[in-house]
């Protein structure tokens, strides 16, 4: 059963399959549990992190880690559950993760207007933690990196991580260089703009699975 079930994903990713993986594999929701754990305890580290460095880009990123651990809950959630139900949880992650670009702009425009230059040093190490973290995650997931759009959220918010975390560490270097807070607040920007992005591709997979369920059900 369970090699059916990995066979089964394999075959959602090759070219010109309409067979979806939709997360029934024991395999794939032990790992959502470990990224799940690894979320959860990056938030905690790069919040009091972000704090200590005075640095929009890290809380950015905590944030990010935070939205990611509530989203592989839901995932785990829905597995299982009716097309319909999981094109819906997968809506609800769409929209969660573009008001997490709106707070993160909202943010930054905010810290534009406040003084004070984050602490490089802090930001490059806890960024590069964070990077291992994200990494490892990523190595969890890439068999699983294609499905439908409950799977699929979970690869694109991890991807967005492994970003972020590259994006926080070069302007750790810059704020080094610089002694500015304005790369901090550019990748805090660019981190935003990559949140509403994934939030618009999740949210229109979902919108077309939501479109065809009797299809989705065939798969």
């Amino acid at each position: 059963m369970v090699h059916t079930e990995i066979a089964m994903a394999s075959c959602g990713s090759c070219c010109g399959s309409d067979v979806k993986f939709e997360g029934l594999s024991p395999d794939y929701k032990r790992r959502l549990w470990a990224v799940i754990g690894i979320n959860a305890g990056m938030f905690l580290v790069e919040t009091g992190g972000g704090h200590l460095a005075g640095s929009n880009a890290l809380q950015a990123d905590a944030l990010d880690f935070l939205g990611d651990a509530l989203t592989y809950g839901i995932t785990l959630a829905a597995i299982g559950a009716a097309a319909a139900t999981r094109a819906k949880a997968a809506l609800f992650k769409g929209f969660t993760l573009f008001l997490m670009g709106v707070w993160v702009f909202g943010s930054t425009a905010y810290h534009v207007l406040v003084l004070g230059i984050p602490r490089a040093e802090l930001m490059g190490a806890i960024g590069f933690l964070a990077l291992a973290a994200n990494v490892t995650s990523l190595l969890l997931l890439i068999r699983y990196k294609d499905g439908d759009a409950n799977v699929r959220s979970v690869w694109l918010c991890s991807r967005n991580d492994a970003i972020g975390n590259v994006a926080v560490m070069i302007a750790a270097a810059a704020v080094w260089l610089t002694t500015s807070k304005w790369p901090d607040l550019i990748v805090a920007a660019i981190m935003a703009g990559l949140f509403l992005w994934s939030a618009f591709q999740i949210l229109r997979q979902s919108l077309a699975e939501l479109r065809e369920p009797v299809s989705l059900s065939a798969g």
